[in-house]
């Protein structure tokens, strides 16, 4: 069952005081996020501080970029590392907890992480899960863009992460370390149009994301449905100039799964093609990640061993990604 919204099940807060530092802002969205987290895993957020430009910007280029020539695009096809252009059909979703996902997904993709120099250490002393960014020849609005894009939301998000530590009923600053140098990606999408389906088939296929928290910048068109505890299928308000916040693998599991990370889809049903720009936000791959103290007890023991951000990554990359199977090398998400 899909209803058309998603009616008073994702609320729409709006952050614009707590980021302005005013005394007791904090509280009453901590307590929103609590409520939602435990319900259906998503939320929206107003007056977020991110320029609606730079959002612009950013499903300009993505737009420019997809309707490039394929061998173009083949050019900065991905490798050892989830960086650049991801084509049609190299993704099957297979850790799905909701569906048995058997077709690729019906889209492409390019990934970008933090935008690091040959020389950066990370990249001489080839750091796992870590690699260098792959641009368009030619084309510096699109790293421009995207970069300036990168930055905004890196900044505003890790901004955010103290409100999920108050909604876990612990000290703001708890996540600090591990957010001190966050793993970040934004992924450009772009959806064809798809208004007739066949079975089993999804522009991207029910999955839940194995980040900790993921930011949506509204698209034009719908498309991005929310699965509820009970089974139905909702969609996000579509609130021009927000962000659709979701829960992930990585708040599953520090949350011992209070908040659990919700399965979600896209399927473009309209006449025309949909753009997507999520990102990704995630602690330092080398963060170990368990349950937090106080979503544990002694009627409530841990359900995850600890782990690393990079390991469960590593894991998941080679499972989803056609370019993986068979391969030991590291990826970037």
């Amino acid at each position: 069952m899909t209803e058309p919204l998603a009616q008073g099940r994702i609320p729409v807060l709006d952050v614009g005081a707590y980021l302005a530092g005013e005394a007791g802002a904090a509280a009453p969205l901590a307590r929103a996020i609590a409520r939602t987290c435990e319900d259906t895993g998503f939320l929206v957020v107003a007056n977020h501080g991110v320029s609606q430009q730079l959002v612009d910007d950013t499903f300009a280029v993505a737009q420019q970029f997809f309707a490039c020539p394929e061998p173009d695009k083949l050019a900065l096809k991905v490798g050892e590392y989830n960086i650049g252009y991801l084509p049609f059909g190299a993704q099957i979703v297979r850790h799905s907890p909701v569906n048995n996902n058997t077709r690729p997904n019906f889209s492409e993709s390019f990934y970008i992480t933090r935008d690091r120099a040959p020389d950066h250490p990370d990249i001489v002393n080839r750091k796992p899960l870590v690699g260098i960014n792959r641009w368009p020849a030619d084309w510096p609005e699109f790293r421009a863009a995207t970069t300036a894009y990168y930055r905004a939301m890196e900044a505003m998000t890790t901004r955010l992460v103290p409100l999920f530590a108050l909604a876990l009923d612990l000290p703001a600053d708890y996540f600090a370390h591990a957010f001190a140098a966050p793993n970040c990606t934004i992924r450009l999408i772009h959806y064809p149009a798809h208004p007739t389906p066949e079975d089993n088939e999804f522009g991207f296929a029910p999955h839940t994301d194995n980040n900790f928290i993921t930011f949506l910048a509204q698209s034009k068109l719908p498309g991005l449905e929310v699965r509820t505890a009970e089974g139905d299928w909702i969609r996000p308000p579509a609130v021009p100039g927000t962000f659709v916040v979701n829960t992930g693998a990585m708040l599953a599991r520090y949350s011992n799964d209070r908040f659990r990370a919700t399965p979600h889809r896209v399927i473009n049903r309209n006449v025309r093609s949909r753009y997507a720009c999520p990102f990704f936000l995630g602690p330092n791959h080398d963060v170990v990640v368990e349950p937090v103290p106080s979503c544990v007890g002694p009627g409530n023991p841990p359900k995850y061993e600890p782990t690393t951000y990079g390991a469960f990554t590593q894991h998941l990359l080679t499972l989803n990604f056609a370019h993986r199977q068979g391969s030991g090398s590291d990826a970037h998400a």
